[in-house]
């Protein structure tokens, strides 16, 4: 199969997916890789929007636990998310994929200011497109971001990478082996089971505007090309 079964597709990445065995920061490798995946994708002349996360620098939630003021630590999380996206801008164009950093947060001196009608031409014109620095908004994650960018897009799905599991289970398969994995599952038996694959206001919108949800694994080099393909690979999500 060498064509695409969707035109315009939303990648959603963890900031953890960027450090490898790091555990922390931007390992070189896994980011050129992932660059290089994109390039794949991009080169079937599908429109490539990306929303990263910023686990890998900085999690709101623990600065909140830490004692800081909620809104400050999301707002430095939603810096993190700044720094992995433009991190990827780089990586994708020394491998000559044109991009385009947006921001939430205004910050025109590295990034242009999200304007969804801006963005929307960017996609038509092929290049690839990374939303940074979430919704602008403290309280909301990156899951958030994507499942509100894909509506505003008008993406046919947004595809899930993650680099410690290839699908959804029942259970965390990591401890518990007798987990179940799911092929297909919909939003409102994944919120019912608590599965935590997305948070709760990402899965609504999702199922609000018929989105569906493709999660799977990144470390097999090529799995966003044969997800994007068609082939049946993690679990899908979807509305009904």
């Amino acid at each position: 199969m060498t064509t695409a079964r969707y035109n315009r597709i939303v990648l959603k990445l963890s900031g953890e997916a960027l450090s490898g065995s790091q555990g922390y920061g931007i390992e070189p490798k896994i980011i050129q890789s992932i660059a290089a995946q994109i390039k794949e994708v991009a080169n079937l002349g599908v429109e490539v929007a990306v929303v990263v996360g910023g686990g890998n620098i900085w999690r709101g939630k623990v600065g909140s636990e830490m004692g800081m003021d909620r809104a400050t630590a999301d707002y430095m999380g939603m810096l993190a998310t700044v720094m992995n996206s433009l991190a990827l801008q780089d990586a994708l164009e020394t491998i000559d994929i044109p991009s385009r950093v947006q921001t939430s947060i205004e910050m025109r001196q590295v990034a242009e200011p999200y304007i969804r009608r801006k963005a929307i031409r960017h996609l038509e014109k092929k290049r690839v497109v990374i939303f940074a620095a979430g919704t602008g908004n403290p309280y909301f994650s990156t899951d958030t971001t994507a499942a509100l960018r894909a509506a505003e897009i008008e993406a046919e799905v947004i595809l899930m990478a993650k680099n410690n599991v290839d699908g959804v289970y029942s259970d965390d398969p990591r401890i518990n082996k007798d987990a179940k994995k799911y092929d297909n599952i919909s939003y409102m038996e994944m919120l019912n089971e608590g599965l935590g694959v997305m948070d709760s206001t990402a899965s609504t919108l999702c199922m609000e505007n018929d989105i569906p949800l493709i999660v799977f694994s990144i470390t097999e080099e090529g799995n966003i090309k044969r997800v994007v393909q068609g082939e049946t690979i993690g679990t899908t999500i979807r509305g009904k």
